[in-house]
Order: C-alpha cells, then structure tokens, then sequence
C-alpha cells in the first residue's frame, strides 16, 4: 500500500471508530465535508513538515486513560460567571447555569444542528475550512465531522459576564470531540475561559469570527493531570479595528498540542497569542503551532510563548507570521523561550517570517537556556532557599506571558494558581 494510501485508510478508520453526528439538512452537509477533506488530507504523520517534532501517534491511537473528577465547583475565582460545564463530552445541565447572558445568545450545539435555519450553520466548519490553506490540519477537520456537541455563541453586544467552560471526565472514554461556535457583532465584546480537568483524551475547536471594533478576550486553563491527552485548534477571523486575545496556560499533561490559526482580513485589528507551560517528565510533551496571515493594513499580531521544563520533558513551539502583498504598515512581533531545569528536557523552536510587502515590521526570536546562576546566587545570599529562589524565577519568566490579560484582577488570580501548580511539581 502506498503512502497515500495507508493515510487515507487510516483516516476512514479513524471516522469509522467514532458516530457520525446526528442533525439537520446543513448540519449533515457540513459534517459530509469535512469527511472528505479529512480522507483527502489523511491522517498526520511524523514525516509531515508541521509534525515532525511532535508524533501525533497519542492522537491516533485508541486511548486507555481511566478518567478522573478532580476539578472542583470554584475551581476559578470569577465574579457571577456564566458556569458551563461538559462532562465526558455531554453538557451537564444540572452542573451548569442557564444557557442565557446580558449581550449574549447561547444555544448547545446539538440543538442548532436539528434546526433549518440557525446563524451557525454560515460558520461551522467554515473557518477551519479556511484554515487548511496552506497548511493541512487533519485533526480540526476530523473534529468538524465528528463533535456532536459544543457551544454556539453568538455575542451580540457587551456582555458583563466572562463564559466560563469547564471540561470534566469521570470514565474510561474513548476520545471527547467539543466544536464551539462563537461570532461577536460589531462593537460587541466577551471574555472566554475554558478549563480541562480529568485524564483520557480529548479533541477540541473554537471558529471565532469577530465583526467591527469587537473584542474577545480568551483564556485555556489546562490543569495538571499527568495522564491526559489534548489537542485542541483555535480558528479566529478579524474584521475591522477588532481586538482578540487569547492565553493558554499549560502545567503537566502527557501530550498537549495547541494549535492557532489567526487571519486579518480587516484593517487595524490586532490579535495575541501567549501561553505560559511547565512541564515536568520524560512523558511530558507540549507542542504550541501558531499561524497568523496577515492580510490587510495596519494590523498589529504578537506571539509570546514561554516554557519550562524539567527532568527530561519536551516543548515544541511553531510559529509562522504571513504577510500578504496589500498588508502594508504590518507590526508582527513573535517571541518563543524555553527555560531548561536539566539537561535531559528539550525546546525544540521553529520561527518563521514569510513578508510579501515592503512596508512592515516585523520581528521573531526563539532562545533556550538554564536558570540564571547569577541570579540564584543573588537570591540565596539573601536567605532564600534555592528551590525557592528557582520557583521565583521560573514564574517571574513565565508570567510575561500572563501579562497578557488585560484584567489585573484575572491575571493575579492566574499566576497564584500557576504558583501552586508550580509547588505541586516540585523543587527542580
């Protein structure tokens, strides 16, 4: 069997392996799609360009993971949050508030699916179709055709309370596929916050269109459970001077692969991309792939990614920055570090510039080292403890990343959990 071959068979094996979702006319026409771009595509493999530091064999393979609840109701501090939340793949509705908001409408996904005409169906699978251009993404196009639940959020003006989604698993599963739909009207602004708790596996999507002077600001909290596998992709389109921000904060977790596809296609926007990862073992593997195509004037992108690792753990980050020939007065910046606790972990690094117009600035660097004995020594010649003295200067490294949230408030709630995840792992 050839090469083709073997990856298109295993991708209808990997359809056949999970039911097709049930709904409506465009529904199933959507989902019918993206079967055939994931069977066109074939299912990733090592040897391809944007796969080949990270094996996607714990995405492929029939996981085995015993699940486990272990996130608690007040799990984050936030005031009167909309408190949503997935429990092996099926929303809780007795865990949850009411699907209901100022400046917001929100319907499951499963509802929306059976109905004729529903605003989603102009967006589902429409950005992640997008997406696969000039780099194939298998895996959203297989969550396309396989999610049969999610969130259709439709943000139709200021809304005062931060959506908060929490993801749970409490048994053996054999993989959980969530699809959220999330457009914001013009002048119209949200704050998003997902939270995964729980082992096994899971494969999630957000398609985020973003309308005129809208804004969103998004946050992934992913909980330090050893044994899970995550993949998830984040599809954003920018109108006009709009303005999304997403964060990503990673502790532990065997693999993780996140995976952003950011497109201006109007004037004066901006969009940032951070995420803050400690990762400790030789299990450990995270990998951050970024895409920004810049394709109209005067946008500003900026990427910041910062990842320790210890005793033996691998972090991947890729990060390309596409300027298209009318994308004049561009200001892309891209920053990815990797601060290393031993010898045995590894940051593996793939910036790239790709600039087809003359007016721009645009700039990327990628480091990786130790601690700073310097600095170590100046903390311990005061008294304090040298695994203290380290965990002060891992955080003080990965918080850059954290200043990213514009909410001081969330953002000093953020780093004291970071800081007590980062106790949890123990001294270096």
């Amino acid at each position: 069997m050839g090469a083709a071959a073997e990856t298109m068979s295993r991708a209808e094996e990997l359809l056949s392996r999970h039911p097709t979702p049930a709904g409506g006319s465009w529904f199933g026409r959507a989902i019918a799609d993206a079967e055939l771009r994931f069977t066109g595509m074939g299912a990733p493999k090592k040897r391809d360009e944007y796969w080949k530091y990270t094996d996607p064999a714990p995405l492929l393979d029939v996981p085995a993971h015993p699940g486990s609840d272990q996130l608690s109701a007040a799990a984050l501090s936030l005031e009167d949050p909309i408190r949503l939340v997935f429990v092996d793949g099926r929303f809780d509705a007795d865990a949850s508030d009411p699907l209901e908001g100022p400046g917001l409408v929100i319907d499951l996904l499963s509802d929306a699916a059976k109905t004729d005409i529903h605003w989603a169906k102009d967006m589902y699978g429409v950005l992640e179709t997008a997406g696969q251009d000039p780099v194939h993404r298998p895996l959203a196009a297989l969550n396309t055709a396989r999610a049969s639940e999610g969130l259709c959020i439709h943000v139709i003006g200021t809304a005062t309370r931060p959506i908060y989604i929490q993801y749970l698993c409490t048994e053996k599963t054999d993989e959980v596929f969530l699809h959220h739909v999330v457009k914001v009207d013009s002048d119209a602004e949200a704050t998003l916050i997902e939270e995964t708790a729980g082992s096994g596996r899971s494969n999630t999507q957000i398609e985020l269109q973003v309308a005129e002077q809208g804004a969103v600001h998004h946050i992934r909290i992913q909980a330090p459970e050893h044994e899970v596998v995550r993949h998830s992709h984040l599809f954003a389109r920018l109108a006009k001077e709009c303005a999304v921000k997403s964060l990503t904060i990673s502790v532990n977790g065997r693999f993780t692969r996140n995976e952003a596809v950011v497109t201006f296609t109007g004037d004066r926007a901006s969009a940032h991309i951070a995420g803050a990862t400690a990762g400790d073992g030789t299990g450990f593997h995270h990998d951050d792939t970024v895409f920004v195509t810049h394709d109209a004037v005067d946008c500003e992108s900026r990427q910041v990614f910062k990842k320790m690792l210890k005793n033996g753990a691998t972090g991947v980050f890729q990060g390309k920055i596409l300027v298209q020939p009318n994308a004049q007065k561009t200001d892309g910046y891209q920053i990815s570090q990797g601060l290393l606790l031993d010898d045995d972990s590894q940051f593996l690094a793939k910036p790239e510039l790709e600039i087809y117009a003359d007016d721009v600035a645009c700039s990327h660097g990628s480091t990786v080292g130790a601690i700073d004995e310097e600095a170590v020594f100046y903390l311990t010649s005061r008294g304090v403890p040298r695994h203290q003295a380290v965990e002060m200067l891992v955080l003080a490294f990965l918080g850059e990343a954290i200043e990213e949230v514009e909410d001081s408030g969330l953002a000093d709630h953020l780093m004291s959990r970071l800081t007590g995840w980062m106790k949890a792992l123990g001294p270096a």
